[in-house]
């Protein structure tokens, strides 16, 4: 995998995990709400998985941010 893609995938998690704590919600919570299995979050969290398009419009849409704070 190219290391542009690493990153990219990296910053994703640790953006979905700091949204997450500022919003005060555990990784089995934001599971429940995607309708996924219960360790996925910390997965995408950790770069184990990656996580689709679909999963981060829908992080997106809860937490009411745009897309772009994903990537930054």
């Amino acid at each position: 995998m190219s290391s542009f893609r690493e990153e990219t995938y990296k910053k994703i998690g640790k953006n979905i995990r700091k949204y997450r704590l500022l919003a005060n919600i555990s990784q089995e919570k934001l599971s429940e709400i995607l309708d996924v299995n219960s360790k996925y979050i910390g997965h995408v969290e950790r770069f184990e998985r990656y996580i689709s398009l679909k999963k981060l419009i829908e992080i997106a849409e809860y937490f009411k941010i745009s897309m772009k704070k994903f990537f930054e």
